[in-house]
């Protein structure tokens, strides 16, 4: 199927590995342009030359956790027509586990992060009249645990912002909606698998028995998630906008 997506300026945050690595890929393969950001140069680099095969892929090292970094990045993309929100690591842990200073870190980046990349883009996108924002959340943010509370909070916040934005950016002829995805094979499920089973068993070493009970007896790939986030992107979902689609296998309904 022809997503139509050909000729398109991609910009995809925390594209040097899992779900990004994997949007900016899909993206790639439609005929798009495509810059990654991530804020490790080496992993980034690595990472581009990977894609490099695919399309025209270029790079830009970035902390987007800092307010001046996401400056800098929308000054570099002005021609933006897709971004892809999806830097981010929220730490798990209760709330007496995390700092406030912990706290406020990781949500400078996953949570002011999308809102002010957000923001600049959207005022891109407004003067042209057209564009796409796909915010790339997660299910704790429907379904919060307390082991979480720090991801779970931010990540409700933004489903809420999403909406919230994507309710009104059609009248300037964009489209803004979200992705939530459940447990990913990616670094980051592994890592907060194996802080939970360190907080359960005191073992890390035994985190696959935290991922026991999925929907389908498997993780989503990060492929899946890349492949609805340019589906939903393309002209064949162009009415979609203030929604965010729970990626999660039904696991929400499960109890």
């Amino acid at each position: 199927m022809d997503l139509r997506l050909k000729g398109q300026n991609v910009l995809v945050t925390g594209g040097s590995k899992g779900i990004g690595a994997a949007c900016a890929k899909a993206f790639l393969s439609e005929g798009c342009s495509v810059t990654i950001v991530s804020r490790d140069p080496a992993r980034l680099e690595a990472t581009r030359k990977d894609l490099a095969p695919h399309g025209t892929v270029t790079a830009i090292a970035a902390d987007l956790s800092k307010a001046s970094e996401r400056e800098r990045v929308a000054a570099a993309c002005p021609a933006t027509t897709i971004l892809v929100n999806n830097a981010g690591a929220i730490p798990g842990g209760g709330l007496l586990d995390l700092t406030m200073e912990r706290w406020t870190e990781a949500w400078s980046l996953k949570v002011m992060g999308y809102v002010h990349m957000t923001q600049l883009f959207l005022a891109h996108m407004k003067e042209r009249k057209a564009g796409t924002i796909v915010n790339i959340i997660g299910m704790a943010g429907r379904s919060p645990r307390y082991d979480y509370i720090c991801g779970a909070t931010g990540n409700a916040a933004l489903i809420a912002f999403t909406g919230a934005v994507g309710g009104r950016s059609p009248d300037w002829g964009i489209r803004v909606f979200g992705i939530n995805p459940a447990a990913t094979r990616t670094d980051r499920i592994i890592s907060l698998s194996k802080n939970r089973a360190k907080a359960k068993f005191g073992d890390e070493n035994r985190w696959e028995e935290m991922l026991t009970g999925l929907p389908f007896d498997r993780l989503i790939d990060a492929d899946e998630i890349a492949n609805a986030a340019a589906f939903l992107a393309s002209p064949a979902c162009g009415y979609v906008s203030g929604t965010v689609l729970d990626v999660d296998g039904g696991g929400h309904h499960r109890g």
